[in-house]
């Protein structure tokens, strides 16, 4: 593989290591969840309870309005109020994960804030406001901006189209990189992203899969398909029903990590999908892949499944020393995202 320039040895950091904080957004945008809005607030308020147990948790709030409503929502709920920031940040929707600066380190261990362009994954013509988010988080923290760019043009990247173990591995996916349709960057090639992974992440080694799950309006997204949970394991997404139309794009991608796999390194434990969900006549992207590694938890997406038990199990197998928190998505996902599209983590 051809070496790029990494000359700060920027690194994104794994999500298991240790955080500082988790950033998520309140939910405002009732058109992401039509007819289901009301229903959301009460989702996010589970999920902040639950982290901010340990940890501190930033809210972005539209304004002192919506700031009230979620804390009469998160008192019902009885959050560790001690460790929630509210940061005022108008945002079009609320998939941090995608529109959020990511935290990378460099080798004297400080913070920096990559800034990504934000387009709405190419396919949603509102997201001015997601695309600034990172010009009110400078201010808050105080970090320094990196902005990636090639051939003179900002960088379209998404954090829910890759996953790092922060060794220097990265996973993706072609059908969201590299396709036509939903095109982020045109004219970028594989090896132009590799050097922006290698330059940017301190990315060496990029694992390219295929496709994305059924349903998943981001065109590919890897985190519902496939996520590193150490340095040298990774679970993947798979489809044992012939009739679902996940399965053989489960099945090839599968293929391709073991192909990869020639000196077994990487430990692949296959995670069931559960049953093909739909909400009025629309198949979401119901996937266990879509889970949060916080500091002493992992907040795993439900679906009232009967492979639910069977993804719990498997989760508590390999997180040993953090609870697994079942979190029912089943309403959730109907704005196609679940906990990992939702949060941002911010290493320590």
């Amino acid at each position: 593989m051809t070496k790029f320039s990494n000359p700060e040895n920027l690194r994104m950091p794994a999500e298991w290591e240790k955080q500082k904080s988790t950033w998520i957004a309140w939910p405002h945008n009732d058109k992401d969840w039509p007819n289901k809005f009301d229903l959301i607030p009460e989702i996010f308020a589970k999920i902040i309870f639950h982290i901010s147990k340990d940890q501190i948790v930033n809210i972005l709030v539209e304004n002192n309005i919506s700031k009230k409503r979620a804390i009469l929502i998160l008192r019902n709920f009885k959050v560790n109020f001690s460790n929630i920031k509210f940061k005022l940040c108008k945002t079009d929707r609320v998939w941090l994960r995608d529109s959020f600066p990511i935290f990378v380190k460099n080798s004297q261990n400080e913070k920096i804030l990559i800034n990504w362009k934000f387009n709405s994954w190419a396919k949603y013509n509102n997201f001015k406001k997601d695309n600034n988010i990172i010009y009110k988080i400078k201010k808050i923290l105080n970090l320094r901006v990196i902005s990636p760019r090639l051939y003179k043009k900002k960088v379209v990247l998404e954090g829910g189209a890759i996953d790092v173990n922060g060794k220097g591995a990265l996973i993706t996916t072609e059908e969201c990189l590299l396709s036509k349709v939903q095109q982020r960057n045109p004219g970028l090639k594989k090896n132009d992203y590799e050097k922006i992974f290698s330059n940017y992440l301190g990315a060496k080694k990029i694992i390219w899969l295929k496709k994305g799950i059924v349903g998943d309006d981001t065109h590919g997204h890897i985190d519902d398909l496939a996520r590193f949970v150490s340095e040298n394991k990774i679970f993947l997404a798979y489809e044992s029903n012939k009739k679902d139309l996940n399965y053989k794009t489960l099945r090839n991608n599968f293929k391709i990590i073991k192909k990869l796999n020639i000196s077994k390194k990487l430990k692949v434990i296959k995670m069931p999908m559960p049953k093909a969900k739909y909400i009025e006549g629309t198949r979401v992207p119901a996937s266990y892949l879509n889970f949060y590694i916080a500091n002493k938890v992992v907040l795993v997406p439900t679906y009232s499944d009967e492979n639910d038990k069977f993804a719990l199990k498997i989760f508590k197998k390999h997180f040993k020393n953090r609870k697994i928190i079942p979190i029912d998505c089943s309403t959730l996902i109907w704005g196609f995202g679940a906990i990992h599209c939702m949060t941002q983590q911010e290493p320590r």
